[in-house]
């Protein structure tokens, strides 16, 4: 019998886990006479006593107690019968929470806001840094409040501080992991004054978001069976919201009754209920706003 590994499902994909955690992987497979089993990692030999492997007739598994970042990589199992192989490879991502940001700064303060930045941190954990949690603090208290969660830049402006109290900041980050087990922290204080200076906010002329109507989604040319309804759709874009109108062979097809018409996000649909051959024909879809109209087109054929 040939040798044949099936790999589960849950090992075709990257498998991650936490440090710290027991990883059991079984493996099962076929073949007769029992097959060699041979365990690679990233094109070296598995040193068995950083992960335990044991083998049976039917399946293979590894086992490690406790996983560290180290065993992440790519583990090759090999089963052997003479001069006949198959092989799988499964990827494996050990993750750990990742390090604090680094360089914070705090970069200005006005009004009732400070601007801070920092730097992705050192150690990510090996995992995708998510986001940062940025808190606050009143000096007399030293109480932390969260201000942004799951942040993804690496600035910001916190608003709404009190007038005449000092704050301090401090920023964590986050994979899947969690949260890093200690923060950044600003090392000196924001002061916001008491001064009763008044802030102008500068006068911006309103962008005209107004667009005239585009398809961005064409009509398909369809060929349908006589008797059971179908439904003809394309997407448009436009500021204002366009008005729609459906033609077939040029005649407006609003007052029928035999054709319902709905438009959804930009999305447009004709549902024509239970066509006869006589409904085939040459269908136009209009859209219309105040800065111009386009239109596209299609074929229906009724067999």
């Amino acid at each position: 019998e040939r040798p044949k590994i099936w790999l589960p499902r849950h090992l075709r994909q990257t498998l991650v886990k936490k440090v710290g955690e027991t990883i059991n992987i079984v493996i099962p497979f076929q073949g007769k006479p029992r097959p060699k089993i041979i365990w690679m990692k990233d094109g070296q030999t598995l040193d068995s006593k950083d992960v335990g492997i044991r083998n049976s007739n039917m399946d293979t598994i590894l086992f490690i107690r406790k996983a560290e970042l180290h065993h992440s990589g790519a583990y090759e199992v090999t089963l052997q019968i003479e001069n006949m192989t198959d092989k799988v490879v499964i990827t494996m991502q050990i993750i750990d929470k990742p390090g604090p940001p680094q360089n914070i700064k705090l970069v200005d303060v006005w009004g009732f806001n400070a601007a801070l930045e920092w730097s992705p941190p050192q150690d990510d954990g090996n995992a995708q840094i998510l986001g940062y949690t940025v808190q606050k603090a009143d000096k007399k208290t030293m109480e932390w409040y969260t201000v942004f969660d799951h942040y993804r830049r690496t600035n910001c402006v916190v608003s709404d501080l009190i007038m005449g109290n000092e704050y301090f900041f401090r920023v964590f980050s986050e994979n899947l992991c969690g949260l890093s087990e200690t923060a950044a922290t600003t090392k000196n204080p924001a002061y916001i004054q008491k001064i009763g200076t008044t802030y102008k906010p500068p006068i911006y002329k309103e962008h005209d978001f107004s667009e005239p109507p585009k398809f961005t989604h064409p009509l398909v040319n369809r060929s349908v069976i006589a008797g059971y309804s179908t439904t003809l759709s394309c997407a448009v874009r436009g500021i204002p919201k366009p008005k729609i109108f459906w033609y077939k062979n040029k005649m407006d097809l609003s007052g029928d009754a035999k054709y319902r018409m709905f438009s959804k996000h930009g999305v447009l649909t004709l549902e024509i209920r239970k066509p006869t051959p006589f409904d085939g024909g040459c269908y136009t879809c209009k859209a219309v706003n105040e800065c111009g109209e386009d239109e596209i087109e299609c074929r229906l054929d009724v067999r």
